[in-house]
Parts: C-alpha cells; structure tokens; sequence
C-alpha cells in the first residue's frame, strides 16, 4: 500500500515536470518564432536554383515571392566561364529600411563538381549576404558566427594551362507498329579562356533516320549535319575587343555538300565587360568569305561559288529587380549583290508589371533575301512534311506571349516535398 502511493506520487511528480517543460519548450519557440516575424523578407531571383533547399539551409529570413513585398532582393546571374563551370554573381539589393544596404558576391562553380556542390556553395555565398540584413533586426540574437580554417594564399599552377576538353555521345531510338525512329549525336569541343583571350572550337556530327510502314510501302527518310565551328576573340580594353570566326559545315537540309566560312570580327561593348552579368550592349561586326559546293544544281545554276559578305550584331542585354530583357538585331548582306541579304530580331521580354503580375514574351521574325543554296526543281510531300530540305521563304517569324498572376499569402517559407512536384498525373492511371 505505501509503495502503491510512493509510485502514484511519483507519476504526478512527472506529468508535473513534463507539462513544465512542455510549457517552457512552447514558450521558446513562441519566442523564436516572435523574432521570425521581424525578420528580414527576401526575394530570390534566380531562374536555376533550388528553392527547397535555400529555404531548408537559411532558416533566419522570410521569403516572400514578389519582390515589392521584400526587403532584400536577391539577384542572382550566371554565365558559364572557359573551363565549363559556371559564374554565380549574387547582387543583394536592400528595400524599404534596408535600401542602404546593397553589396555583390561572386561565386565560380567547377564543371567536375556535383550539382550538390554547387548549391551548397552558392547557398554559402547566399548566406553570407543575407547576414548583414539579418544583422539589423531581432533575430540576430539567434545568429553565430562560425570560421573556417583560414587558407594561405599560394600561386595558382594549372598543369593544363586553361585548356578544357569535352567530348558527349547519344543517341535516341523509339518506335510504333507502323513507323519507327533513331538518331545519333556527337560532340567534341575544345576551349581555352582567359581573362586576355577566348578560344573555343567544336565538332558536331548528327544522324537522323525514320522509317514509315504504309499501306505495305515502306519509306526511309534520312538526314545529315556534320559541322566544325570555332572562334578567336583578343581583348583590347575593358570595352573593345578583335577576333575571328571559322565555319565549316555539311547538311543535306541545306544543299550543302561542304562549305567553308572564315570572318574577322571586332566587337565594342557600350558597357563595361565587367558589368557582362547584369548588363551588355554588344556592337558585332563581320567581314566574312563563303566557299559553297552544293549537293544539287541551286536555282541560280550554281554547283559552287565563292561569295564575299558582312554583318552586323546588335546585343542588349539587361537583369534588373524589374525583369530582364534580351533583344538582338543583325543584319547582313553579300558584296556581289546587296539584295541578298538578311534581317533578323530576336527578344526575350520578362517584365514584372506589378505586384503578383508578370509579362513574359519571347519572340524572334526573320527577313529573309538570301537562300542561295536551294536547290533547283520541287521538293516532294516527304521532304515537306518531314524538313529534310530548306524551302524558299522571305520570313520565318515565332511568337510567345504569356501572362502570370498570383495571389493570396506573400510568405513561402514552407518546404513540402510530398507527391514531387504537381504535373499533370491523370495519365499515369489510365
């Protein structure tokens, strides 16, 4: 009997201390949870990042998915660098109390490392950078500072001398009942880039054959594209820059049995090539040679020809917390005859028109003057349907024009990776 009250005080004492604790536990995280609200709002702008795992790894901020809604705009750029890899550059932009505040990271990723790598440096870097923002509100009182061991600086020494290699094979084959399909693909690739210089040369072959069972008729259509192409660019100063071009190209598409086309070039960038990641306006010029041996008799009764042109490249590119924007126009015609020539407008439009409300356009429109390998004669309903020959045309043109809209809660700092991501799943039951 005594032993039976010792035991039951006993369990009062601990249903006691656990709802103590329970109580305390509720209030600290009551606490973390007071100092969260007043955290920094963040807006990651980064078309290729992982959101899920900013989200996991940076706990300290709140993310907010409109840019007018955050206090720290986040704008990361990428372009890949001379040996493969790829340039992060992280230009943290302060809003609202934090507009004092800005600064850039950069962050170089190596072409061997692994795409989990990769996220937890440029998250890193991402990490680093909210910190000041963090700083200045409540929930620094959560923060550490952690460091690691320091490196000694010591000369840099590649055995390869900024020489990169690559090489990629594939090939696809599928088929039905009455038409079946393969292709082979092949790429090797050499490139040398230094902050003086820029070589890259390339080698591509593509295979393509498909083959239709048609009322008992068995057809075969095939095609080929062989190509080498390759460029030099010499830097000059932070905005010239002179170089040249080498193509050579085989396409049974294009009536082409062999071609060659050497061009110099010289390329003046209104900004500063530093500035490349968020802004660029680009004047390409070329003076270029053409020697063509077609495959058939062109409809200007050629075989071969050695044609003598020139061009001219107009690039804008720009990525603002606003949007980003791409647009290019070039222009060439040959020597021997100004009329044949070509006009060509390219624009990538991402425009955010207010809160929750994005534009989004993608466009290109061709004027098209100098098709001189046609060949000669019709080309059959096979080569029509299925592309295997170029057709005369004076414009080829492509529009897309989208608009997207949400609304509702401006917070997303909720990571669910449950059932992956939503894709259109009604036909995996049928």
């Amino acid at each position: 009997m005594k032993n039976r009250k010792i035991m039951v005080f006993l369990m009062f004492l601990l249903l006691g201390f656990l709802s103590v604790s329970g109580s305390a536990v509720r209030t600290v995280q009551e606490y973390v949870n007071e100092l969260k609200k007043q955290a920094p709002k963040v807006f990651i702008d980064c078309q290729r990042c992982d959101m899920n795992y900013i989200k996991t790894e940076i706990p300290f901020v709140n993310y907010v998915r409109d840019r007018k809604e955050a206090d720290v705009h986040v704008l990361i750029t990428q372009q890949t660098t001379g040996a493969g890899g790829r340039e992060y550059t992280l230009a943290f932009i302060g809003q609202n109390g934090f507009s004092d505040l800005s600064t850039t990271l950069v962050y170089v990723s190596n072409k061997t490392e692994t795409s989990d790598e990769i996220r937890r440096e440029y998250v890193r870097y991402l990490k680093l950078g909210l910190v000041p923002y963090a700083a200045r509100t409540p929930i620094c009182s959560l923060l550490g500072v952690s460091f690691r061991s320091k490196v000694q600086p010591t000369a840099v020494v590649d055995k390869w001398n900024f020489w990169v290699f690559s090489a990629s094979m594939n090939g696809r084959l599928n088929g039905e009942a009455q038409k079946s399909a393969k292709s082979i693909y092949g790429n090797i690739s050499v490139n040398r880039v230094t902050p003086a210089s820029k070589l890259r040369m390339g080698i591509s072959a593509n295979f393509d054959q498909r083959k239709y069972d048609y009322e008992d008729e068995l057809v075969t259509s095939t095609s080929e594209m062989e190509s080498f192409s390759g460029l030099y660019a010499k830097s000059i100063n932070d905005h010239w820059s002179v170089g040249g071009f080498l193509n050579l190209s085989s396409s049974t598409y294009r009536n082409i049995h062999f071609s060659i086309n050497p061009a110099l070039a010289i390329e003046y960038n209104f900004f500063p090539y530093s500035q490349s990641t968020r802004r660029q306006l680009r004047f390409l010029y070329k003076l270029a040679h053409n020697y063509a041996n077609y495959r058939e008799v062109t409809i200007y009764e050629k075989k071969s020809e050695h044609l003598f042109g020139q061009s001219l490249d107009i690039t804008f590119e720009m990525r603002e917390p606003w949007g980003n924007v791409e647009a290019s126009l070039e222009g060439s015609n040959y020597f021997h005859d100004f009329s044949k020539n070509r006009l060509e407008f390219d624009l990538e439009l991402s425009l955010r028109i207010f809160k929750g409300l994005s534009l989004e356009i993608d466009g290109r429109y061709e004027v098209i003057h100098d098709q001189l390998s046609l060949p000669f004669g019709e080309a059959t309903l096979e080569e029509i349907l299925l592309r295997r020959k170029e057709l005369a045309t004076e414009h080829q043109y492509s529009l897309e024009v989208g608009l997207s809209f949400t609304f509702g809660s401006i917070y997303s700092n909720v990571v669910n990776p449950r059932f992956g991501e939503i894709r259109g799943g009604w036909r995996r039951f049928r």
